[in-house]
């Protein structure tokens, strides 16, 4: 069957003036949609025939208003190209001095050292297109849809499996539960700890100030756990409804939970019902060490176990993980609602990248890059500074130098000046923090792209005391 012309015209909304004839109106429109950059140059325009039906008007009456405009400049037509917008730059008309809010964007930082994300330029473009690929082929019709509200099983049964092997977690797939990232993932938690009469959350003394800013947001109270050279000490919890903990590598300050610490956590949740959400947020990445099990390995019932694809691949995929005790799951499910709030190609795609192996290999690939950048900043920081220690690095994508007493915030301000973006450990110091407050800085080496490596590495030491 031959197709109708009204089905190869582009769409362009016009609301011409009625003053002065239809065609003035229209001309009128067209140059305002051209002077103020709403058509861009260059932009090819529906047929004279086509926007007249559009309109419902005449097709002369578009024939003269289209000529006009190509006469005054603001139009070109050529055959066989069709009309088009001429090649000039537009005028946006200038606020008002007196009104508008005087807003200046910051300058974007020459390097950047700031903790909590991977390299980007490193992300697995040609295999995450090759899985995207083979997942939508195989995906079935119904899978477009609104879908199940605990995320695509084809992802749940994915992670269930590769969290068993490489995390050590205790995971069946109907309760885990798909979420985008880990601050949504917190803020169900949240939800449903203030629904059961929560009022307190204990956090670590050092974190970040997103995720306790939620948790208040939800009505909570964060009170903060003292912090030593076996890591956050979970003596002092008594009736809190939970504990945020980062046990497999503190973030920021880079220990392991002591194996006591561990135990003693579990039997605190146990004797007092309380729940331990535990955020796994880099436990892929390790390098002098063995990898430390999931918390949740030693009791499923009272652990929360969070994770995301934020650190492995890029938090801009917006893809996280809880896996919930089953008593819990329910009530999770009901705060997140009743619809998949997360992509469903995103979803097909992780489940078949992690399926596939490719997972497993980009993050191997991911460890020795990262490895080799941590060796390059300790050998710097030993050469060119050796009065700061470099701490925390056995895993993870962030290391801690701690500075001379008194030099942290000389030291970032200098950073600054460098157009270097650096955090100290001051930053991520709870308000309320029962832990030593020393000098340092959290250095995110994994954030540069290879390009800009070497080049954020000397800033770095240029600043160091």
């Amino acid at each position: 069957m031959a197709r109708s012309w009204a089905t190869l015209g582009v769409d362009l909304h016009l609301e011409p003036a009625g003053a002065g004839g239809l065609r003035r109106g229209l001309t009128d429109a067209l140059r305002d949609a051209v002077r103020t950059g709403r058509l861009a140059p260059g932009t090819r325009l529906p047929s004279s025939r086509s926007l007249a039906a559009d309109l419902g008007i005449a097709r002369n009456t578009v024939a003269e208003a289209y000529a006009d405009l190509v006469a005054e400049g603001w139009l070109t037509a050529r055959q066989g190209s069709g009309t088009r917008v001429a090649d000039r730059a537009a005028v946006v008309p200038a606020p008002n001095a007196a009104t508008a809010p005087h807003h200046r964007e910051p300058a974007r930082p020459a390097y950047s050292l700031v903790p909590g994300s991977p390299d980007l330029a490193a992300f697995p473009r040609t295999e995450w297109l090759k899985a995207a690929r083979r997942a939508l082929t195989a995906a079935p019709h119904d899978s477009l849809g609104y879908g199940d509200p605990r995320g695509r099983a084809e992802l749940r049964c994915a992670l269930a499996g590769y969290l068993a092997r490489a995390r050590g977690v205790r995971a069946d797939p109907d309760t885990v539960l798909i979420t985008s990232g880990f601050a949504h993932a917190l803020r169900i938690l949240a939800t449903v700890l203030a629904a059961r009469g929560a009022r307190t959350v204990a956090v670590e003394s050092y974190g970040l100030d997103a995720h306790w800013r939620l948790l208040r947001r939800a009505g909570l109270v964060t009170r903060a756990l003292p912090y030593d050279e076996l890591g956050t000490d979970p003596s002092p919890l008594t009736t809190e409804g939970a504990v945020l903990l980062t046990p497999a590598h503190q973030f920021p300050l880079g220990t392991a939970l002591h194996p006591d610490r561990r135990a003693a956590v579990v039997d605190w949740a146990r004797r007092t019902g309380g729940l331990v959400l535990e955020d796994d947020y880099d436990g892929e990445f390790r390098y002098d060490r063995q990898p430390v099990g999931a918390l949740q390995g030693l009791d499923p019932d009272r652990v929360v176990h969070l994770g995301t694809a934020s650190k492995s691949l890029a938090p801009g995929l917006r893809l996280g993980w809880m896996v919930l005790p089953p008593a819990l799951a329910q009530d999770a499910l009901s705060a997140k609602g009743d619809m998949d709030t997360v992509g469903v190609l995103d979803q097909l795609t992780l489940a078949e990248f992690i399926a596939s192996g490719a997972y497993d290999r980009h993050v191997r690939s991911s460890r020795l890059r990262y490895r080799r950048r941590r060796d390059a900043l300790t050998e710097a920081v030993a050469d060119r500074a050796p009065e700061v220690r470099v701490t925390g690095i056995a895993a993870g994508l962030h290391a801690v130098l701690r500075l001379p007493p008194g030099t942290e915030q000389s030291v970032v301000q200098a950073a600054a000046w460098q157009g270097l973006a650096l955090h100290g450990l001051a930053f991520h110091r709870h308000p309320e923090a029962v832990a030593e407050a020393v000098d340092a800085l959290v250095v995110g080496y994994a954030t540069p792209p290879d390009s800009a490596w070497t080049g954020t590495l000397e800033a770095l030491c240029r600043v160091l005391p």
